[in-house]
Parts: C-alpha cells; sequence; structure tokens
C-alpha cells in the first residue's frame, strides 16, 4: 500500500553490536538518568510533608469530614428522609428513623428524626451528593477537616456521637469533630 504523502522513509535494521546485546548502553543511560535526579532533588525544596503534624493546604472545592448541622435554636436538622442514603453511590449512610417524644421539641426540630445515623468512612467516596440531596441542609461536608486516621476498622463507622455537631463549644468530641478556636468562638456567639 502506497502513503499519501509519498514521504516514505526506508528504514535498515543494523545488526547490534555485543555492548548492545549485552544492554550496557541502556543500563549506563538510564543509570545517569537517575542520578541527574537524585542529584537534582536534593537541592530543591523537600515535596514530602510530615502529616498529621503538618498538612497540605486545601483546594477550596475540597469535601472533607461530615457534619450533622443544628439550627439556630441548637436542634438537630436532620429529620432521617433518607435521602442522603438514597443518593450515597457507595451505600455508606445507614439511619433509623424514630418519632419525637413529648417534651423533646427542644432536641429535635421535626416530628420525626435520626435514633442511629452511621457513615461508612471506608465506603465514602466524598462525592458530597448527601450534602446537595438534603432538604433541610443538615448534612454537611466540612472545607477544612479530613477523616484522622485510624487502626482499628470499626473506629471509621461514625455515628451520630461524632458526627452531630456540639451545642456547648467547649464539649469538643475527642473522637469526632475537632472545633478549631475560631469555629468555637462562632459557636459560643450563636448559642448566647
Amino acid at each position: 500500500m502506497e502513503s499519501l504523502s509519498k514521504r516514505a522513509k526506508v528504514l535498515e535494521k543494523k545488526p547490534m553490536t555485543l555492548a548492545e546485546r549485552a544492554y550496557l548502553p541502556a543500563i549506563f543511560q538510564g543509570l545517569s538518568i537517575t542520578m541527574q535526579h537524585f542529584f537534582r532533588a536534593v537541592t530543591k525544596k523537600q515535596v514530602t510533608i510530615r502529616y498529621p503534624e503538618e498538612q497540605r493546604p486545601f483546594s477550596p472545592v475540597f469535601r472533607g469530614l461530615h457534619v450533622l448541622k443544628r439550627d439556630e435554636a441548637g436542634r438537630e436538622r436532620c429529620t432521617a428522609c433518607g435521602l442522603c442514603a438514597v443518593a450515597c453511590p457507595a451505600e455508606a449512610i445507614t439511619m433509623v428513623a424514630g418519632e419525637r417524644k413529648k417534651g423533646e421539641e427542644h432536641l429535635y426540630r421535626e416530628e420525626k428524626y435520626a435514633i442511629s445515623y452511621e457513615i461508612n468512612m471506608l465506603r465514602c467516596i466524598f462525592c458530597g451528593l448527601c450534602e446537595e440531596a438534603c432538604p433541610k441542609a443538615a448534612v454537611y461536608l466540612q472545607a477544612d477537616k479530613m477523616a484522622p486516621p485510624r487502626y482499628e476498622r470499626d473506629e471509621f463507622i461514625y455515628g451520630k456521637d461524632r458526627l452531630v455537631e456540639p451545642v456547648n463549644p467547649d464539649a469538643r468530641s475527642k473522637r469526632g469533630i475537632q472545633l478549631t478556636d475560631e469555629q468555637a468562638a462562632k459557636l459560643r456567639s450563636q448559642v448566647a
């Protein structure tokens, strides 16, 4: 078959020398490239960060650790409608709904609330679809927190004890949400 451009290049196959058959030029060329990169990396700034003592700056669209928000009166916003669990492509969210009893009006916003709300962080892909699906703006993915490292699998299942935003900023959870001093001051001013 003839080429359309009529610029065919004829290649001739030369026999390999003894050094080429032993791959010595290729090995030395690879070692020279490696040594160039090694000495260039020594003079450049260090790219490794020492997590968790140091953290990389987050991008503006980063989706981090989940929070179940409260309203202005300190009541839970979640009404256990289940839209976040349905929207989750990884099926990481499970919940059990319950009815609010008399005298619990200060705890829950609606008649229906989540008795149990769990997110399996090992399955979660941090896509943010649960946040978008929530009609009450109860689920929020923090832009400045990521899920902390753990050693046991059951520590990655976050329940309401870790997810619900604290009412009192001084009663910070040791296992779940960690408020910064600015967030605690803002929450303190909202509650007061």
